[in-house]
């Protein structure tokens, strides 16, 4: 049987291990050459081949349930569910998304983008059926970098209370997250990959008893409960730690040995209340080049597969935003010892992997743990260290009760810096960086800014640095900037609370934030072209806005725009909107950002161009609402 023949996972039962095997063969040719063509997560699908295959045919997946955690190690799952004919659109607009999605298969029986997920939901999913008196398996594939989460543990905490439920917790340990991962968890797994299966040792005291005179083939009950007995002293701790918390473990298995893995899920699914099946897999698994190196092949933009190098681009482009970030920081952090870099888990993704690499006594990594890296800095500011939590836009809603309870409340100074803040691309709509201010802006207590540009960036930082009255926050882009000049030391900090206007004109406000001020500009010269003169303000600040800038203005001119690459609701332009209303200013305002919609897959510029925030839509906009008489169209 060919990969391509295979719409539904059932197919695979009665299928011999030799043709299984073919299967992941092809899967995984399949995988590298579509991850080569199109980019994406590469490591962590070619490391699961053998574990999906050796699952789905223990399983009916008519009816049974299987929760995949994150989606990104689900791409040999697609692959056997219906979506091989189109697996070449992987992560571009309209194709296949580069994680799991309800809308998409019936098969994708639970969404995720974010981490440590799915045993929660697979509980859920458990307990539901119990109350409906049906009857069919759940299963959790959770990678042991997202059991570092702190909402895996609460999962497991309580599916341990709950002897009766049947949940099969599925752990795919291969050492890894994104980075390394840190904490006592892994270093516990990583130890038991090193010891010979537990499987082996309970066959070889099994063969011991059989060999007893008149105990021959079979075992009696107190003789088995001997052998289980002499099993758990040879259980891994970490076996031993699941089994106190109520789990039936096995393991560790070979994930890449089919036979083993199939016996090994059959007996799982035969055993009553929760079990976890610990399978040891090696991440880019098939693919030397990313088996060497874990970490940068974790994901990819397009490469040659057979050098395992990113395709160049046509010309060099600027830095990009998280370089400038992390350069401007590590040059801070020679100079003030108490700058202290928190990640949790994207090290190499945020740029702090520079700082560990330079200083690595001012970098702390937490692991997948945002909720824990936000208290953890918070501590941190109560003894005079300046934490500086880079988390990803999309990554830092989950610590939202932590930024409230934990650094607002107590007005600490945290400095939050945002990376991959808006249009983020193919990732989707779990990893859109469009709610940050909105969520921020109505705590209390805390700053907002947004650069216009990557020297701007740099400002902001120093800005952040020396912001030692309470918490302050940076959104930034995913990408590159714009190629301005970059200062190597002598940054100033910007007024807190302070624009600046960048365009004069008498016709209409235009108010830019962020990565919208220099787009704003162009829209603003195409207004210039059908004889629209505008205003246009860099507001840096979101909180506190410049009213004493912007009020007078608005008054004067009588028309505004907001622009925005943030939710329009609750966003930016709304924060204008009622200064303008607090204020008695009556004027017309228009806010254009990004609509009540969910922003799907696709590469940023076709998002922006579907959402309307390229320079002509902008400027169409502008005389739509306020200059029809003069309108023409602006292409």
């Amino acid at each position: 049987m060919h990969l391509s023949e295979i719409t539904h996972p059932n197919q695979l039962h009665g299928l011999s291990i030799r043709q299984l095997q073919q299967i992941a063969r092809q899967i995984r040719d399949k995988h590298l050459q579509t991850v080569a063509a199109t980019g994406g997560h590469l490591g962590p699908g070619l490391g699961v081949v053998e574990l999906t295959l050796g699952l789905y045919q223990t399983l009916d997946l008519d009816r049974d349930q299987v929760i995949w955690d994150v989606g990104h190690q689900a791409y040999p799952h697609k692959l056997i569910t219906g979506r091989y004919s189109n697996f070449h659109t992987l992560r571009q607009r309209e194709g296949v998304a580069g994680y799991l999605k309800r809308c998409e298969s019936k098969f994708d029986h639970f969404g995720a983008g974010h981490a440590s997920t799915s045993i929660s939901a697979a509980l859920g999913m458990a307990l539901a059926r119990d109350m409906k008196g049906e009857k069919f398996k759940v299963v959790a594939i959770i990678g042991d970098g997202a059991l570092t989460g702190g909402m895996a543990l609460e999962a497991i905490n309580h599916a341990g209370h709950l002897p009766k439920t049947n949940l099969l917790v599925v752990l795919n340990d291969n050492e890894m997250s994104i980075s390394p991962n840190v904490g006592a968890i892994p270093r516990y797994l990583n130890k038991m990959r090193l010891s010979p299966p537990v499987q082996f040792l309970a066959d070889n005291i099994e063969e011991q008893f059989k060999q007893i005179p008149f105990v021959g083939e079979s075992l009696s009950p107190e003789l088995a409960r001997v052998k289980e007995g002499m099993k758990r002293l040879a259980v891994p701790k970490v076996g031993a730690v699941f089994e106190e918390l109520g789990f039936t473990y096995f393991g560790p298995v070979d994930g890449h040995n089919l036979e083993e893995l199939i016996t090994t899920f059959q007996q799982a699914h035969k055993t009553h209340g929760p079990v976890l099946v610990h399978v040891a897999t090696v991440k880019g698994k098939g693919y030397e080049i990313a088996e060497q190196d874990k970490v940068g092949y974790h994901a990819q933009s397009p490469f040659n597969l057979a050098t395992g190098k990113a395709i160049p681009a046509s010309s060099p482009k600027p830095p990009g935003y998280s370089k400038v970030f992390a350069h401007t920081l590590v040059k801070l952090a020679e100079q003030n010892p108490k700058i202290i870099g928190i990640t949790a888990a994207m090290a190499t993704g945020t740029g702090l992997d520079k700082l560990q690499a330079k200083l690595p006594n001012q970098y702390i990594d937490v692991g997948i743990a945002e909720q824990h890296a936000v208290t953890l800095a918070a501590g941190l500011a109560t003894q005079g260290m300046r934490p500086v939590a880079a988390i990803y836009s999309t990554f830092l809603q989950r610590a939202y009760d932590q930024i409230i309870h934990d650094v607002c409340i107590q007005n600490l100074p945290v400095f939050f810096c945002l990376d991959r803040a808006g249009i983020v691309g193919a990732d989707g709509p779990t990893h859109q960086g469009m709610y940050d201010i909105a969520y921020l802006r109505c705590v209390p207590n805390i700053v907002l800014m947004a650069p216009k540009d990557e020297a701007e960036l740099q400002r902001m930082i120093v800005t952040g640095i020396d912001h030692t009255s309470g918490p302050i926050a940076m959104r930034f882009p995913r990408g590159n900037g714009y190629g301005v000049p970059l200062m190597e030391d002598g940054w100033e900090p910007l007024e807190i609370g302070k624009g600046e206007i960048v365009r004069n004109g008498d016709d209409v406000l235009m108010i830019g934030y962020g990565t919208m001020v220099n787009p704003t500009l162009q829209a603003a010269e195409i207004l210039s072209e059908h004889g629209v003169e505008a205003t246009v303000i860099n507001a840096r600040f979101a909180k506190p806005l410049d009213t004493e800038l912007i009020f007078p203005l608005a008054k004067k001119i009588g028309r505004v725009i907001t622009v925005e690459e943030g939710c329009v609701m609750g966003g930016f332009g709304s924060a204008i909107a009622e200064a303008l209303l607090d204020a008695d200013i009556v004027v017309p305002i228009k806010r254009i950002g990004i609509p009540d919609v969910l922003v799907d897959h696709a590469e940023p510029n076709e998002s922006k161009t579907e959402l309307g925030l390229t320079s002509p839509q902008i400027a169409q906009k502008v005389l739509d609402s306020f200059f029809k008489q003069q309108l023409t169209a602006v292409s």
